[in-house]
């Protein structure tokens, strides 16, 4: 099972997208190593108390993008990417974050030169 996968029902993001996010960013960041077997969509449900198409419905999404495959006796794992792909996934989960924090400085009225100050400072502070 995926180490820790939570659903927050009130932040307008749909289920099966969080637990998209959450399994792609798991992936990225190698806690969910390539050929690491997925809980069956029944466990998972009834884990997360998800109705069992949702949970079928993300991994068909996840398994349509490429983050996992089916093995023989329909047992769905993790699949094994290149280098290549792995660095563009997760640039993909920066872009996606990024636009997100776009949006609220937008929405903040918060000038780009600031905001940019802001994420650089932000990032001195994770290497210290």
């Amino acid at each position: 099972m995926p180490p820790l996968l939570v659903i927050d029902h009130h932040n307008g993001v749909p289920a099966y997208r969080q637990i998209m996010d959450q399994i792609k960013l798991q992936i990225a960041t190698g806690v969910l190593a390539a050929g690491a077997e997925m809980p069956s969509t029944r466990t998972l449900s009834a884990d997360l108390a998800l109705n069992p198409m949702t949970i079928s419905k993300a991994y068909s999404l996840l398994e349509h993008d490429g983050a996992l495959e089916r093995r023989r006796g329909q047992t769905l794992v993790v699949r094994a990417v290149k280098d290549a792909e792995g660095r563009s996934a997760r640039l993909e989960l920066l872009r996606t974050q990024f636009a997100a924090a776009a949006s609220l400085a937008r929405q903040l009225d918060i000038p780009k030169d600031e905001a940019i100050r802001i994420f650089k400072a932000s990032l001195d502070e994770t290497q210290s």
